[in-house]
């Protein structure tokens, strides 16, 4: 007779399953699957649209939640670079042979079980499962709420290509809507191997302050652009636009441009065209004194200790005047989620100085944040942005979804 098993049992068993496949098999599994997304275009937009018309327009998730036959023609591309990259299991890390004739050898391994909660992102499922798939992970997703029926049928979607192959559909499990779910994911010790979470500062706090499963704690972004004394107007005109408005709800979107009281004049150059898209400014003292006038008054608050230290995931960016680059990576260091942070400089003692006291995952020089991700680092895609320095920091790739063992080979030695 045979007894049903729990989510926790099936995901431990399919991971044990996925030791056994080939590379090749897998690459196979996701060509099928980036085929399949776009096939099925009609059926996930259908669910995406309930989700979308129970969401406020003016949410700043709304954009996050949106899915469109673009978008899932880019899922699917991204799911075809995913095969495209090399195993990142298997690699000999590390070798050695003892005194005694023992052979020692490092591998990269699976994790096992994955688990991901996540806010109103339904691109994330088909992100997750073909970077989970590509490592050898099994995955468990609980997504958020307000992205529930376009999640269940993506996972649908991703659960009859394995079938087709042949393979466990338990290499990816959908949790429950609620926050039972989550709480039985975050205590799941013994069957879930690890949790990254993804979304705000909110979600990862959580996850972290009551996960009994280790925690790889990602997404929250607080970063920073400083305009240094010696920063190019235009480099800065770009790298601030682009960083603040590319895609507003991400977490590599610029919240706070420091600048040094010097250039306090090009203030109302640096921010003319954060006015095509409404940006709301929060500027201290001096720069409010700066842009009054210059800049629209509707758009032009004064900021307060507020201002510094949100992720805003909006058209808001906060401002602070600063005496020198010291003050700056002070005040960097008192409000960064060390997540992304900018010079725009071309002093190079100042960009060396910044580099090297800057305490965040990323630390970029004359490049907008907004490149922080593993597609753009050459990585094919990621599972997150890590913000801890345990494991992973910054974009995490294959390579980051894999943990190691040892393999020792002998002839019989015994320890004395």
């Amino acid at each position: 007779m045979n007894q049903t098993i729990s989510w926790k049992q099936s995901a431990v068993l399919a991971s044990r399953s996925l030791n056994l496949v080939s590379d090749e098999t897998i690459n196979q599994v996701l060509l099928a699957l980036a085929d399949e997304a776009i096939a099925q275009t009609e059926v996930i937009l259908i669910e995406n649209t309930k989700d979308l018309t129970a969401m406020d327009k003016t949410n700043p998730m709304h954009d996050r939640l949106l899915l469109n036959k673009e978008r899932i023609e880019g899922i699917a591309a991204d799911i075809r670079n995913v095969a495209s990259l090399p195993s990142p299991l298997g690699k000999l890390l590390m070798e050695t042979k003892r005194p005694n004739g023992m052979l020692i050898s490092k591998i990269s391994v699976p994790f096992g079980v994955v688990g991901i909660i996540y806010e109103a992102r339904p691109n994330v499922s088909f992100d997750v499962f073909s970077l989970c798939l590509k490592s050898g992970n099994a995955c468990v997703l609980k997504g958020g709420t307000d992205a529930h029926n376009s999640n269940s049928a993506i996972v649908k979607v991703i659960q009859s290509v394995l079938v087709k192959f042949g393979l466990d559909k338990n290499i990816v499990t959908l949790l429950p809507a609620g926050r039972e779910a989550t709480a039985e994911l975050m205590s799941a010790v013994g069957f879930v191997d690890v949790i990254i979470p993804r979304g705000g500062k909110g979600l990862i706090d959580f996850v972290r302050d009551n996960s009994k499963v280790p925690v790889i704690e990602t997404g929250a972004g607080i970063c920073h652009t400083y305009f240094d004394e010696f920063g190019d107007v235009g480099k800065g005109i770009k790298i601030i636009f682009n960083a603040k408005t590319r895609r507003v709800s991400v977490c590599n979107s610029l919240d706070c441009l420091v600048i040094h009281e010097k250039r306090l004049a090009d203030l109302p150059s640096l921010c003319e065209k954060l006015v095509e898209k409404n940006v709301i400014i929060y500027a201290d003292v001096k720069a409010f004194t700066f842009l009054n006038g210059k800049y629209p008054n509707h758009l032009l608050q004064k900021a307060t200790e507020k201002s510094y230290g949100t992720e805003f995931l909006d058209y808001k960016m906060a401002v602070k005047t600063v005496e020198s680059i010291e003050e700056a990576v002070d005040h960097i260091a008192k409000y960064s989620s060390k997540h992304s942070e900018c010079i725009v400089s071309e002093n190079k003692q100042h960009i060396s100085f910044f580099d090297k006291v800057v305490d965040a995952a990323c630390v970029y020089t004359n490049v907008s944040t907004a490149f922080t991700d593993g597609a753009q680092f050459g990585l094919g895609a990621e599972i997150g942005i890590s913000t801890q320095k345990l494991h992973a920091r910054g974009p995490m790739g294959l390579e980051e979804l894999c943990s190691y063992k040892w393999i020792i080979k002998g002839d019989g030695q015994v320890r004395v």
